[in-house]
């Protein structure tokens, strides 16, 4: 049987962003092993057994179009994206209670990662300019490697970008910046504090430099790959 295209009340409960993790499950490169990415699937429309929607993850927005099926009350999905770039693929899902489930599958198997896994979650996307990050915060992507004495020998030590404070504390969604309230703070704090406007309006970031700080927080929603119309009169002045 098939989900009537009536049927608003199911309709609406399926709609809507689904957002987790994104996980490589088949890949080439052992370098690639754990790659996570957070995603988002928008699924915009469902009539009769056709769906229309999006996904969103690390940069790239991708148009879905497919199908359901409905059996024995469980909804499956195949859901296609456009296939003229190299990274397009199938995704295949259930929707088990309130999460949806399932795998993505590359077209091109000769690239890195040619099949992911997620569980996702339905998240309303809000604007909220109120929105910070954690504290303590370090680039894990920037390593710098240098020499140590320790007791007459010297070794390798790996060192890493750390965030001061500053660079959760100053909100430049609610705040005017200023040269005096800058001037002192590192580069990571600046890259921090500008691309955290930018996340709370849920644009999805191509660096995996930038992702690492804003795909683990609940809050965080990738719903675009360009939001800057989206931008307040005071975020502009950033």
């Amino acid at each position: 049987d098939s989900l009537p295209s009536k049927n608003k009340q199911v309709s609406k409960t399926i709609t809507g962003y689904w957002v987790g993790a994104f996980i490589a499950k088949k890949y080439t490169d052992e370098l690639v092993y754990g790659a996570i990415n957070k995603i988002s699937i928008n699924i915009t429309s469902i009539v009769n057994n056709d769906v229309i929607g999006e996904s969103i993850v690390a940069g790239n927005l991708r148009p879905l179009k497919g199908t359901l099926k409905k059996k024995n009350g469980n909804l499956s999905f195949e859901l296609t994206e456009p296939g003229d770039d190299i990274y397009d693929g199938v995704f295949k899902f259930k929707i088990v209670g309130d999460t949806l489930i399932g795998d993505w599958f590359a077209n091109n198997k000769k690239i890195n990662i040619t099949q992911r896994e997620f569980k996702l979650v339905r998240q309303d996307f809000k604007y909220d300019p109120k929105r910070i990050l954690p504290n303590n915060l370090t680039d894990w992507y920037n390593r710098k490697t240098t020499k140590e004495d320790y007791g007459g020998e010297l070794y390798d030590v790996d060192v890493y970008r750390a965030a001061s404070e500053k660079a959760t504390s100053i909100n430049g969604s609610t705040t005017k910046l200023d040269e005096k309230m800058l001037k002192n703070l590192k580069k990571i704090d600046l890259e921090i504090i500008r691309n955290t406007i930018y996340a709370r309006h849920g644009l999805s970031f191509k660096k995996k430099t930038f992702r690492q700080f804003y795909d683990p927080v609940g809050w965080y929603i990738p719903v675009s790959k360009d939001v800057s119309a989206d931008l307040t009169d005071l975020e502009k002045k950033k």
